[in-house]
């Protein structure tokens, strides 16, 4: 049996007739009438190659084919049921679900351990795979279902994708404690003198620091170019190299950090993307709510902490 060739709804008829032994009745429980019921028989007897119905004073008597079918034909549709009502609510205690999110080492720095805090509590059995997608391919891999939720810079204009602002941050010079440089505040001539590392998740092209730099026709001194963070924070740790990071990476990380000489570097949005198919999917929406409160909790620690020290 092709089951592509097959209208699903005749098997709700095929249990009513079953249950009622009336086509009548059988018509009234599904909500049509008694000739559409007829019909959908006819394709059914059609299908099976067998009466499955016979009709007597009794009423209509299944045949040992119907008979055969009838059980797992219920407990098809049951599963049909159960898989659409569970499709409309979501238990996060009882969730077995996995989550795959696209971010950067810095975005899972912030999000993952507080998340797991969370999760670990509250739905024990669901899981993360985080990896980083490749930014032209966010909306693609969103709307085949491959990506649940991507972090990312708000840069993704596509109609077809939703977001919100989950972060702020502005972007500092950081440097190991300790460094010939490490004081309040640095000139551009000597942020101009310094190695730099650029972190990047291209394999090529400017950044906003270099962007702002290109206005004042100047260019840094780039001598280690990454795409990950953690990295860059052990290299500056251990050389006299300095790095441009948000401010929240260089506080984690114990590193000084001064403010940028560089004029007219816009600060780091951090936004959560999703597709608008799944906007209304309970899952997701649960999903989207831790996201978004615990980024909410660490901007408002951030600045009970920096208003306690100011």
């Amino acid at each position: 049996m092709n089951l592509s060739k097959v209208d699903l709804n005749l098997f709700i008829v095929f249990d009513a007739i079953y249950t009622e032994a009336n086509l009548t009745r059988a018509g009234q429980i599904v909500g049509i009438t008694q000739p559409a019921v007829s019909n959908a028989l006819a394709r059914l007897r059609e299908t099976f190659n067998d009466p499955l119905f016979v009709r007597t004073a009794q009423g209509m008597v299944p045949t040992p084919m119907a008979q055969n079918i009838i059980g797992s034909v219920r407990n098809a549709l049951q599963l049909l049921r159960v898989s659409v009502q569970e499709s409309r609510t979501f238990t996060p205690a009882q969730a077995n679900k996995t989550y795959r999110i696209s971010m950067t080492d810095l975005t899972e720095a912030i999000v993952l351990p507080l998340l797991f805090q969370r999760l670990r509590r509250q739905a024990p059995n669901v899981h993360i795979e985080s990896f980083l997608a490749r930014r032209r391919e966010m909306t693609t891999e969103l709307a085949a279902g491959r990506l649940d939720f991507a972090v990312d810079a708000p840069l993704n204009t596509d109609p077809q994708v939703r977001h919100v602002k989950l972060l702020e941050d502005r972007y500092v010079c950081a440097m190991r404690q300790g460094h010939p440089l490490a004081k309040a505040k640095i000139s551009l001539d000597e942020y101009m003198s310094l190695p730099h590392i650029h972190i990047s998740t291209r394999r090529s092209g400017l950044g906003y620091t270099d962007l702002a730099l290109g206005k004042m026709g100047l260019q840094r001194k780039v001598a280690l170019r990454s795409q990950h963070y953690l990295m860059a924070s052990n290299v500056v740790q251990q050389t006299d190299m300095v790095v441009t990071v948000p401010e929240r990476f260089a506080r984690q990380h114990n590193l000084f950090f001064t403010e940028l000489p560089v004029k007219d570097v816009p600060p780091l949005e951090t936004h959560l993307y999703w597709h608008e198919s799944t906007d209304q999917d309970p899952a997701n929406r649960w999903m989207r709510e831790q996201i978004i409160e615990l980024c909410q909790q660490v901007a408002a620690r951030e600045a009970r902490e920096q208003q306690a020290t100011s």
